[in-house]
């Protein structure tokens, strides 16, 4: 089982999700549709290639049977909530947590809130993971994902009342958006009978409650 983390990169809110087989036959990714990934995020890219592509290798050459999986945005217990090296949803529960706690009137969160965003529970991933060893038996990388996204908006009013926060929301359009749209075809997996089962609002329950999780 090797997992691969690329987070899928469209340049327009209305992209279709991404399929597995248009992975790796695309020019270099734009961000904001003005610039190309970092050249570190392209030698992770470039390992994540070459791990799936030997274990096509092994499996075609030897007959062993690994499969190369590719979840979308991840969140759950012992994520990072550092606000200077986290993902979007673990840094938005760290602002209206501590928004909350300090009694602050207002909460910033960056960009527009318009870009969109698929969240998967690590749980549900495990759980994904352990029925793809007993049913999926082929080459081809499959996505592990809820097939559905949010905008950065619906998530912060999501996190707003789950975390308790009470004060108003301010949008900084000032700051970057980030990518347009990120969201996995997950028809292959949903075919072989797998479903999600943590929604968003359960998920974000835990970790927003134990404070001692986000220090």
């Amino acid at each position: 089982m090797l997992p691969g983390r690329m987070g899928p990169t469209n340049c327009a809110s209305s992209a279709p999700p991404v399929f597995t087989r248009n992975l790796h036959i695309n020019p270099s990714e734009r961000v904001n549709c003005s610039r190309t990934l970092g050249a570190n995020q392209r030698v992770v890219r470039h390992r994540q290639d070459r791990r799936m592509k030997t274990a096509q290798a092994y499996r075609r050459q030897y007959g062993f049977r690994a499969i190369s999986v590719m979840p979308t945005n991840l969140y759950g217990p012992n994520d990072n909530y550092d606000l200077t090296s986290s993902h979007v949803l673990p840094a938005l529960i760290r602002k209206f947590h501590e928004a909350k706690i300090a009694g602050s009137s207002m909460a910033t969160v960056w960009g527009t809130g318009e870009p969109r965003r698929e969240f998967l529970h690590v749980d549900d991933l495990a759980d994904a993971i352990v029925f793809l060893m007993l049913t999926y038996d082929d080459e081809e990388i499959i996505n592990i994902g809820t097939g559905e996204d949010l905008t950065i908006r619906e998530l912060s009013r999501i996190v707003k009342e789950v975390s308790g926060f009470e004060g108003e929301v301010f949008f900084d359009a000032a700051m970057p958006d980030g990518t347009p749209r990120k969201l996995l075809d997950v028809s292959r997996l949903f075919s072989l009978g797998w479903r999600p089962r943590i929604s968003l609002r359960a998920g974000m329950n835990k970790p927003i409650n134990g404070t001692c999780s986000l220090s």
